[in-house]
């Protein structure tokens, strides 16, 4: 199983990220919601995203973003776009256009937000399914991603906390997506993020 850890906002916790002896496959950038604590404006964003990831895939989190954000951010270090509120075209158009791989977001309430992902079957390359309340940590009813086939690569978040018991999500998720449960106060708690990472190579080996 794999981490990703969003919403980092400064240098020293993306050095401690990729420099740690077991890091987050994914670590995750808020680009264009503003509402959130964790976003990060354009200038740091390049500053950041500049940083060597060594082993890590850098993830640009993207909540229905404007054509303007689109070329700002498109020769930035990004591996990935994960896109919220966009519809299967849409997404298409981007994947296209910028030549990145897609994270398709679908936030869940019931089992109609989970088949939600049959609409970007052979556009997106990882399902990540999230609680409804974006820069909130809400949780949902795992339980709802249980059916769902082995051959996507799915990713979870949404109120899990960072010592859980991290073996419960293996049968229903290959990537485990934490932010605000490694925060203290706004800002992330390099201690919690390293209970996660060493909780998570316990389990893989």
């Amino acid at each position: 199983m794999k981490a990703k850890i969003c919403g980092i906002k400064d240098e020293n916790t993306l050095r401690f990220l990729v420099n740690h002896s077991y890091p987050p496959k994914f670590i995750g950038f808020i680009c264009n919601f503003p509402k959130s604590k964790r976003f990060v404006e354009i200038d740091k964003l390049k500053y950041l995203t500049n940083i060597n990831k060594k082993n890590t895939k850098f993830v640009a989190v993207l909540v229905n973003p404007s054509e303007k954000i689109l070329e700002e951010i498109k020769n930035f270090n990004f591996d990935f776009y994960q896109l919220y509120d966009v519809s299967a075209d849409r997404t298409k158009l981007i994947k296209t256009t910028y030549k990145k791989k897609i994270i398709t977001a679908l936030t869940i309430k019931d089992k109609s937000d989970v088949d939600k992902y049959k609409d970007y079957l052979n556009i997106s390359d990882i399902f990540l399914f999230d609680g409804k309340g974006y820069e909130k940590s809400i949780g949902f009813q795992h339980s709802l991603l249980e059916d769902l086939p082995n051959n996507i690569e799915k990713m979870i978040a949404g109120d899990i906390k960072y010592d859980s018991e991290l073996q419960n999500f293996q049968k229903i998720a290959d990537i485990i997506d934490l932010s605000g449960s490694l925060e203290t106060g706004d800002e992330k708690d390099l201690k919690k993020i390293d209970v996660f990472l060493n909780n998570l190579k316990k389990i893989n080996d």
